[in-house]
């Protein structure tokens, strides 16, 4: 609807209905009024530098690009974890769940940033494109394929329960935690599990995407432990690569290694603000610039992956698992994703580095 030399453009904020249908019936009441280019739905997350930086390490470093694949990697995690729980909020938690609140929109976009196809140009219309064609890969989530938990009072009794929240219905079964294994159904991802993680009340608070690639069998064996690609979305905005490095000083054989990283802290290496992604999204809005806003067939897609198992929750049909909050969550979870091929590294922590 241009008005003389202006135009008109509108920024949308999640939640973009509660599933398929519901989202599908919002669409068709903004039709009449905007058209597509003008509709910015945003995703705060696709306003994150480190998210906003997986297209150039994926598309513009012939070394990720190459082995971007099932034939060098293992899986990948996508993982969203909280300290806190609702805090007296959880009576309006209790009408989405974890999984609308958090899984169906930033996780999913992250995801398919990660698993998108090489896009025909750096163009917004290309990049959804490719965002569209990765999800629509994406079979509907199973119960067989996801851990749903709720968080209990903390051990030493300071986070009380969920259920224990005035605001949260007697009963409820809204899921605080989920772990959901997806693949994509095409040749680049063949068998490569994609496990979306997010909790309430949990041990640390972080945003982390976690490639790991196979192992490496000749001829180090074991000494030779898997290669992991991290990148830290929040806080200290970070990437980082593991490797298996010869273990200092003298060793007794070639055996003798040492598991370090070659590290990329952002506040350490650039001296430049990094906006907030609110600010970044507002200022691509008013450019005009649609990359990193959600189109209604991308909404669509990510709908369709998580619909059924939502209506399941909502039916009732599903009971969350009890965990401590301050846990790791369920530990059913964990199960899942050694069952999905992840490998722990023993004894590893990641350490920001000091700026030189």
């Amino acid at each position: 609807m241009p008005t003389g030399d202006g135009w008109i453009r509108v920024i949308i904020e999640k939640p973009f209905g509660r599933d398929t249908e519901t989202s599908a019936q919002l669409s068709s009441k903004l039709e009449p009024l905007f058209s597509e280019p003008q509709i910015f739905r945003i995703d705060h997350y696709l306003g994150k530098e480190m998210v906003q930086n997986i297209l150039t390490v994926r598309f513009a470093n012939r070394i990720f690009n190459s082995i971007w694949n099932a034939q060098n990697i293992s899986n990948v995690q996508i993982t969203f974890k909280e300290t806190i729980g609702t805090e007296g909020r959880g009576g309006y938690f209790d009408s989405f769940g974890i999984i609308r609140d958090v899984i169906q929109n930033h996780l999913t976009q992250i995801l398919a940033l990660v698993g998108m196809g090489k896009p025909n140009s750096l163009d917004a219309e290309s990049i959804r494109d490719a965002k569209v064609a990765v999800l629509r890969s994406i079979e509907p989530v199973t119960k067989e394929n996801c851990v749903l938990g709720q968080y209990t009072a903390s051990e030493d009794g300071k986070i009380p329960g969920y259920l224990d929240d005035p605001t949260v219905p007697k009963g409820s079964k809204c899921p605080t935690f989920a772990m959901i294994r997806l693949f994509i159904n095409n040749d680049q991802w063949d068998g490569v599990p994609f496990i979306l993680k997010a909790g309430k009340a949990l041990e640390d608070k972080a945003v982390v995407i976690r490639i790991q690639f196979k192992d490496e069998l000749r001829p180090y064996g074991e000494a030779a432990q898997r290669n992991e690609l991290v990148i830290r979305a929040q806080p200290s905005e970070a990437m980082y690569i593991k490797i298996t490095n010869k273990a200092p000083g003298i060793t007794e054989d070639l055996r003798g290694t040492h598991q370090t990283e070659l590290d990329l802290t952002y506040h350490s290496r650039y001296g430049v603000y990094i906006p907030d992604a609110y600010e970044s999204l507002i200022n691509e809005c008013i450019l005009g610039n649609s990359t990193n806003f959600v189109r209604k067939d991308e909404l669509d897609a990510a709908w369709k992956i998580f619909t059924p198992l939502l209506h399941q929750i909502d039916q009732g049909h599903v009971t969350p698992i009890p965990y401590k909050a301050g846990s790791r969550g369920p530990k059913e979870a964990d199960e899942m994703l050694i069952s999905s091929g992840f490998k722990y590294q023993e004894g590893y922590k990641w350490s920001p580095q000091n700026k030189l």
